[in-house]
């Protein structure tokens, strides 16, 4: 089942926009910190990216990059996660994940797992390949490839999931 969007394209203007990239953001701070309790769980399981799918997804691209720029921040600030070092790394991905996913559901107004696939798919492409112009370090900046694959997972069908659920709210 394919439901079609009811899209919320929030302006920076409006108090909701900060509101549910708020929201958002401390999703995208809580998260992680499940996912740190288990060995590896950050890189395998990429937490820091859920919320902020979820939020460009439902309200746009400025709520996703709000949450996107936001919650690495925080996270790393707070409790050290992501490492200064890869801290520039995290947000390209998050502000390219905001912008990939704001555009797919204004296009397509849908939350299909194909079209969650081809957004997760291309900001890992795109920002590995940033990561990689970054670093220097091709095999680095593969990791996610090579280790986040359930994270990618998690992110296609539990973001289709909950944003299904947001909307239907």
């Amino acid at each position: 089942m394919q439901t079609t969007l009811r899209l919320q394209s929030l302006p920076f203007s409006s108090t909701k926009t900060y509101l549910a990239a708020t929201l958002f953001a401390i999703g995208n701070i809580v998260l992680p910190q499940l996912f740190h309790l288990v060995p590896q769980g950050g890189v395998t399981w990429l937490p820091i990216y859920f919320f902020t799918l979820v939020g460009a997804y439902t309200y746009g691209w400025r709520v996703g990059l709000l949450t996107a720029l936001v919650s690495p921040i925080a996270n790393s600030l707070l409790f050290g996660m992501p490492a200064a070092a890869v801290l520039p790394a995290i947000l390209l991905k998050s502000v390219l994940l905001a912008v990939f996913a704001g555009y797919a559901a204004a296009r397509f107004e849908k939350a299909s797992l194909p079209l969650l696939l081809a957004v997760v798919a291309a900001y890992q492409i795109v920002g590995t390949l940033g990561e990689w112009a970054m670093k220097g370090d091709f095999f680095l900046a593969c990791q996610d490839f090579r280790i986040g694959i359930p994270g990618m997972l998690l992110q296609v069908v539990g973001g289709r999931v909950v944003i299904n659920h947001i909307i239907r709210k």
